[in-house]
C-alpha cells in the first residue's frame, strides 16, 4: 500500500473515533442555529425527516433493552431530542408566518403532507386528531411514565443500603472478588443516579406537550393576525392557509413527542432484565395453554350472540383454540437421567477399597438441594466454593483441603451440614429458588415468608419468594439467594475451625509453597531449627485466635531468631504475635490510632495473675472462672451492640490463657498482651471487667 494512502487512512480513522465525543456539542449548537436562523424549506424538510427517524431509534433501543442501564444515556436523549423538536417548532413557526400566504408548500412538503394528506386538507379535522394526541401524550402516557419515575427513583434510593450489603455478603463468602464487588457497587450507584435522572427527566415530556399546545395557540393566532391585517385575506382564506399550516407544524412535532414519551414509559416501567419487552409480552401473556384456552372460549361464545360478527368473532375463537391446543400438547423437554452406580455383588470379598478415608472437609446435602451443584446453572454451589476456598486462601495464608460434596438421604430434603474430619461442626436448611433477607439489625418492617435464623451469623432473618426481593431490599433487609447462604456459612465454619484445616498435609505444602517464593528464607529453619510438626503447631496456634498467617516473612524471621533458644510452641506463638501486633491490631480495629479496650479490675487482675500466671501457681477456683468468662460475654456483647470491637487488655504472663478462658462463651472476644500494643497506637480504657 501507498504509505502516504496508508498514512492518510490512519489520520481519518484517528478524527473520525472523535465523532461520537463532538455529536451532543454539534446538536446544541443546530438547535440554537434553528432558532436563530431563517432556515429555508427544503432543510426544514430534513431536519423533520431526522426528527422522526430519531424518535423511531430511541423507541426501538428502549424496546429491545434488557436492563435499565443497556440505556443509561436516556435522560440526556430525552433532552436534546425535545429540545430539537421545540427548535424545529420555532423554526416552522416562523417560516409559516413569514410565508404562508403564498401557499400549504409554503414551509416544505413533510408539513404539507401532514395538513393534506393525514387530514385531508381539513384543519377542523386536524385539530380534533391533535387535541386527541395531546391528551394521549399528556394524561396518559406521560402522566403515567412521570409517576412511574418518581416512584422507581424512591425505592431504587431505598433499596441501595440492602443491595450494597448484598454485594458485601458476597465477597466475604467469596462468591466474587474484589474487582467484581466494585463493579456491582459501581451498578448499583448507576442504576440508582439513572432512576433519579429519569424523575427529573420526565418532565421534559411534560413540558414539551404543554409547549405543543401553546405553539399551536400561538401560531394560529398570529396567522390569522398576520394573514388578515398585512397580507388582506379574508378570515376564512386565512384560516384554511394558516391554521391548516399550524394544525400540520404542530402533528409533525407531536407524533415524535409522542414516540419519546412511549420510549420513556417503556424505559421507565420494565421489570425483569433477562429478556426485552417483546420477548416478555409473548412469553408471558401467549405461552399460557390456560389463558389462550379460556380466552377462545369466551370469545367464541360472544361470536354466536345474535347481531354480533360473527365471522370476524368465530374466526379470532378459532385461531386462539388452536394455539392453545398447540401449546398444550407440544413435547415435554426430556430430563437426563442420572447415572446410578451398580449393584454390589453382595457375594463379594471385601478389601481395603471398601474401606473410605475420612474426608477432613465435607459438606452433606439434601435431595432438593443436588440441583445446586449443577454445573450448567449460573452461581452454581460448586463454582461459590471455589470461591470461598480462594478467598480465604487470600485472606488467612493457607489453602485449605479440598471440600468433598455428596447427597446424603437421611438429612432433610433442604437440610445440609457441613463436616470436619467426620464431625458435624455446622448445619442449616436451604431452599432453592427462595431468598434469605436477612435483618442486620434495626429493621422492623414486617415480611411474608418463613421465620429463622442466619445460619453463619444467628441474625433473625425470613426466607421469602422472588416477588418480595426487591421489597426487602428496600427496607433494608440484606438479601441473599440460597447458594449465597450455603458459601457464607461454609466461609465462616472455616474461619472458625481454620486452626484444624492446617494438617500436616498443609503445613508440608506452606512451606513447599514459601521455599518456591524465598528459598533462602525457610531453608535454614525448617526442618533445620525447628521441626515441621513444631512448625505446624504454632501456626495453630495462631488460627485458634483468628490470627492470619499471610506475613510468612514475618513469622519465618521471628522463629529463626527464637527458635535456637526454645523450641515450645506456645512460647514462639507468643514471639510471633508480638511481630504480628500491627496486623493483629488492625485486623481487629481497622486503620485507626486510638484502640478503645476492655480491662480487668486491678484486684482481679492480681487474683489471675496469681492463678494463671505460671504452672506452679493454684488453679482458679470454677465458680470464679465461670464469673469471669459471663461477664466477659455479657461485655463484649455490648460492645459488639455498640459497634465497638470487642477486646480485653492483659498482663503478657495470662493472655494465653485468659483467651482460653473466655473463648468458649465469648468466641469473638479478641485477647491482647500489653506488648502487643504497636507503639505507633494509643488506647483508651473502656468497659472494666470486674470481679464479685
Amino acid at each position: 500500500m501507498n504509505p502516504s494512502l496508508q498514512k492518510f487512512q490512519q489520520q481519518w480513522v484517528r478524527q473520525s473515533a472523535l465523532l461520537p465525543g463532538l455529536a451532543a456539542p454539534l446538536l446544541v449548537v443546530a438547535v440554537l442555529a434553528m432558532m436563530v436562523l431563517p432556515l429555508p424549506p427544503w432543510l426544514l424538510d430534513a431536519f423533520f425527516t431526522v426528527n422522526i427517524a430519531v424518535a423511531l431509534m430511541v423507541m426501538m433501543v428502549a424496546a429491545y433493552m434488557t436492563r435499565a442501564l443497556d440505556f443509561a444515556a436516556f435522560p440526556s436523549v430525552l433532552l436534546l431530542t425535545t429540545l430539537m423538536r421545540l427548535s424545529l417548532n420555532v423554526a416552522s413557526t416562523r417560516i409559516v408566518l413569514l410565508e404562508g400566504h403564498t401557499g400549504p408548500g409554503a414551509a416544505g412538503s413533510v408539513i404539507e403532507a401532514f395538513g393534506h394528506f393525514l387530514i385531508g386538507g381539513n384543519f377542523a379535522v386536524g385539530l380534533i386528531v391533535f387535541v386527541i394526541l395531546v391528551v394521549i401524550n399528556f394524561v396518559v402516557v406521560t402522566k403515567g411514565a412521570e409517576r412511574i419515575a418518581e416512584v422507581s427513583a424512591r425505592f431504587t434510593l431505598d433499596a441501595m443500603p440492602g443491595k450494597q450489603m448484598a454485594i458485601d455478603a458476597d465477597l466475604n463468602a467469596g462468591v466474587i472478588n474484589e474487582k467484581e464487588a466494585k463493579a456491582r457497587r459501581i451498578e448499583v450507584a448507576d442504576e440508582a443516579n439513572f432512576f433519579g435522572s429519569m424523575d427529573g427527566a420526565a418532565k421534559f415530556v411534560r413540558g414539551d406537550a404543554i409547549a405543543g399546545i401553546l405553539i399551536l395557540i400561538v401560531t394560529m393566532v398570529g396567522g390569522l393576525a398576520i394573514g388578515m391585517l398585512q397580507h388582506g385575506m379574508s378570515i376564512g382564506a386565512a384560516a384554511d392557509t394558516y391554521i391548516l399550516l399550524a394544525v400540520g407544524d404542530a402533528l409533525v412535532a407531536q407524533i415524535p413527542g409522542l414516540l419519546i414519551s412511549v420510549a420513556a414509559a417503556m424505559v421507565v416501567s420494565r421489570v425483569g432484565s433477562e429478556r426485552d419487552i417483546g420477548q416478555q409480552i409473548v412469553h408471558q401473556m401467549f405461552m399460557s395453554p390456560k389463558v389462550l384456552g379460556l380466552t377462545a372460549a369466551i370469545i367464541g361464545l360472544l361470536g354466536i350472540v345474535p347481531g354480533m360478527p360473527h365471522l370476524v368473532f368465530l374466526s379470532m375463537a378459532a385461531i386462539l383454540g388452536y394455539a392453545a391446543w398447540m401449546l398444550a400438547h407440544r413435547p415435554e423437554p426430556k430430563a437426563e437421567e442420572a447415572p446410578t452406580e451398580a449393584a454390589r455383588n453382595p457375594d463379594a470379598e471385601a478389601t481395603w477399597d471398601d474401606m473410605q478415608p475420612v474426608d477432613l472437609l465435607g459438606l452433606e446435602l439434601g435431595y432438593r438441594l443436588i440441583a445446586l451443584v449443577d454445573k450448567s446453572r449460573p452461581g452454581d454451589l460448586l463454582s461459590r466454593i471455589k470461591g470461598v476456598r480462594r478467598k480465604f486462601a487470600q485472606e488467612v495464608g493457607f489453602l485449605p483441603p479440598p471440600v468433598h460434596v455428596r447427597d446424603n438421604l437421611e438429612l432433610k430434603p433442604s437440610g445440609y451440614r457441613v463436616a470436619l474430619r467426620g464431625v458435624v461442626v455446622g448445619e442449616g436448611e436451604a431452599f432453592p429458588g427462595m431468598f434469605l433477607a436477612i435483618n442486620p439489625g434495626g429493621v422492623s418492617t414486617p415480611l411474608i415468608g418463613t421465620a429463622t435464623t442466619d445460619p453463619a451469623f444467628g441474625l433473625p432473618a425470613h426466607w421469602i419468594d422472588e416477588r418480595q426481593k426487591d421489597a426487602a431490599q428496600m427496607a433494608g433487609f440484606t438479601v441473599v439467594d440460597s447458594e449465597t447462604v450455603l458459601a457464607t456459612h461454609l466461609s465462616h465454619l472455616m474461619q472458625v475451625h481454620a486452626a484444624k484445616l492446617l494438617s500436616r498435609t498443609e503445613t508440608q505444602q506452606l512451606v513447599d509453597h514459601i521455599t518456591r517464593l524465598a528459598p533462602k528464607l525457610i531453608e535454614d529453619v525448617v526442618p533445620k531449627m525447628l521441626p515441621l510438626a513444631t512448625f505446624q503447631r504454632v501456626l495453630q496456634l495462631l488460627l485458634e485466635e483468628s490470627v492470619h498467617i499471610r506475613d510468612f516473612r514475618s513469622i519465618i524471621e521471628t522463629l529463626a531468631e527464637h527458635a535456637s533458644t526454645t523450641q515450645d510452641p506456645a512460647e514462639l506463638a507468643r514471639r510471633v504475635r508480638i511481630a504480628l501486633s500491627p496486623a493483629i491490631v488492625q485486623q481487629i480495629y481497622g486503620p485507626v490510632r486510638e484502640l478503645q479496650v476492655m480491662a480487668i479490675e486491678p484486684s482481679l487482675e492480681r487474683l489471675l495473675v496469681q492463678a494463671l500466671g505460671n504452672a506452679g501457681s493454684p488453679s482458679l477456683d470454677p465458680s470464679v472462672a465461670e464469673l469471669i468468662t459471663q461477664r466477659a460475654a455479657d461485655l463484649s456483647q455490648k460492645q459488639e451492640e455498640l459497634g465497638v470491637p470487642a477486646c480485653l487488655l492483659v498482663p503478657d504472663a495470662i493472655r494465653s490463657a485468659m483467651a482460653r478462658l473466655v473463648r468458649r462463651m465469648a468466641p469473638r472476644l479478641q485477647v491482647l498482651a500489653h506488648s502487643e500494643i504497636p507503639e505507633t497506637h494509643t488506647i483508651r480504657i473502656g468497659p472494666i471487667l470486674r470481679g464479685a
